[in-house]
């Protein structure tokens, strides 16, 4: 018998399958709030960033390169969109 011979692995691992059962359940638990809690920071980010806009001078608008009017337009604009 050859050495390859005697390596044998789970056919699941093979095909890379995910978990079944309780354990399957939980990690696709575990990953939806992971997700949905990557979803809310990149919006509160946003958020962020559009409020600091409201709050810059016109030499810093200027500086960047958008006017008052654009600022303003978008730091109003809500979280979500």
């Amino acid at each position: 018998m050859d050495a390859i011979d005697t390596i044998r692995y789970p056919r699941a691992e093979l095909l890379g399958a995910r978990p079944s059962g309780r354990r399957g359940y939980v990690h696709r638990l575990v990953r939806m709030v992971r997700s949905l809690a990557s979803r809310f920071g990149s919006l509160l980010d946003r958020r962020r960033s559009r409020l600091a806009l409201l709050e810059m001078t016109d030499d810093h608008l200027k500086d960047i390169g958008i006017s008052r009017c654009d600022a303003d337009r978008e730091g109003l604009r809500p979280f979500w969109d």
